[in-house]
């Protein structure tokens, strides 16, 4: 029987990359190139789409009406970055039958499915990946495609549907043209190269550069929808880093409020242009235990006259607000997020999803929050993917892709 490779987990020492993509690059000098990045979403067959193509800029907006596919595609380029962090189908899928088509008919093997990909850019050039999931009646990838340059640098296949396994061959160029061997079925392939591929052929070493290149612009994702109701609250202190729903929010600012005096000062800027009233510091003080350490902490508005505005006197505008700004102004160190760790932090792009991105918000308060989302994505370090309902009102923006998926 063949045993499966095993992912390792965060943190442990895994096989080592090639070196285009360790180091500076093919020009032996730091640019955003170096950066993978996600530029093209592919939807094949997953929701309500079917053969769509979404570009994606350093800051990309999804607009469209209720139903047009906004929350489905977001969660397709999730789907994609936990896969490329090792995740296993079952934990990124738990319901996968409601990403079929809803019209999609099981074929004579009661069989249906649903197909993602994606294109990574970066030292490699266009990475393409696509993946075909089969649904039901089992939950399985059945086939994976990796391409560069026009050339398969990985393909799988389900052979035998009794196995757990699909057959993969990837590029080798040395002795034999491919080298075949089965990989389990609900692991991206991709993300298991490294432990699989020796490195020692071109051949071998392209495939490892394309797939490094496609693991990295997927796995540094965080996920946002900030949760108004559950920032209103003294919450306990804990790791520091901020969950997807921001309502640890008094919890971060306890830690970063101090960690970068200037970060902390652009955040002050600009939720005194978000929010009602002067704003002289952002800040939080122990909770209503009262001993910060060890227990609860609660976030204020420094109003400058003595007067502090605990979070929970805030709308829900003004409580996204902040909580946005605070995600474009930190980074992977205080977001809950998995980037590459066997690769250099100057070398990785952190991408925010951000479902319903001007909720809530007024118009002066979107319109501050995309311009700061313009300034801090142009710096090449972070990326964003918003869905909005409609994007007349960030049109003029410099910067930013609008994506219609207006039917």
């Amino acid at each position: 029987m063949t045993v499966p490779p095993r992912v390792p987990r965060q943190g442990e020492k895994t096989a080592q990359f090639p070196a285009p993509l360790r180091g500076l690059g093919r020009t032996g000098t730091q640019s955003r190139s170096d950066r993978p990045c996600v530029t093209e979403l592919r939807l094949s067959a997953f929701g309500v789409h079917r053969g769509a193509s979404f570009p994606l800029g350093p800051l990309s907006l999804l607009c469209g009406p209720s139903g047009s596919g906004k929350s489905s595609a977001l969660r397709a380029y999730e789907a994609l970055a936990r896969l490329g962090g090792g995740a296993e189908l079952g934990e990124v899928f738990p319901e996968p039958a409601d990403c079929v088509p809803e019209r999609a008919r099981p074929d004579a093997q009661r069989r249906r499915g649903f197909r993602i990909g994606c294109t990574a850019d970066g030292p490699e050039g266009p990475v393409r990946l696509d993946v075909a999931v089969q649904a039901e009646p089992r939950l399985r990838i059945v086939g994976e495609r990796l391409t560069a340059g026009g050339r398969t640098l990985l393909e799988t296949a389900l052979r035998d549907p009794a196995r757990r396994a699909v057959q993969a061959a990837w590029h080798t160029a040395g002795s034999s043209l491919v080298t075949r061997a089965p990989l389990p079925d609900d692991r991206l392939g991709t993300a298991l190269l490294p432990l699989r591929v020796a490195g020692r052929t071109d051949g071998q070493r392209q495939v490892l550069a394309a797939a490094q290149q496609m693991v990295v612009a997927l796995r540094s994702v965080f996920v946002c929808d900030p949760l108004p109701h559950s920032m209103r609250t003294d919450v306990p202190l804990g790791t520091g880093r901020l969950l997807r729903g921001c309502d640890n929010l008094a919890e971060v600012l306890w830690r970063t409020r101090s960690e970068c005096g200037r970060r902390h000062g652009l955040l002050v800027d600009a939720v005194r242009a978000g929010c009602a009233g002067p704003v002289h510091d952002v800040l939080a003080e122990p909770g209503a235990d009262g001993t910060g350490a060890g227990g609860t902490v609660r976030a204020l508005l420094d109003r400058g006259d003595g007067l502090r505005t605990p979070l929970g006197r805030l709308g829900n505008g003004e409580l996204r607000y902040l909580a946005l700004a605070l995600v474009l102004l930190t980074g992977p160190g205080v977001l809950e997020v998995d980037p590459a760790g066997e690769v250099p932090a100057a070398l990785q792009t952190l991408t925010v999803l951000v479902d319903g991105f001007d909720r809530d918000l007024d118009a002066r308060q979107r319109e501050g929050l995309v311009r700061l989302a313009a300034r801090m994505c142009e710096r090449g370090h972070i990326r964003l993917v918003g869905a909005v309902s409609d994007a007349s009102w960030a049109a003029g923006t410099g910067g930013v892709t609008v994506v219609d998926l207006a039917p």
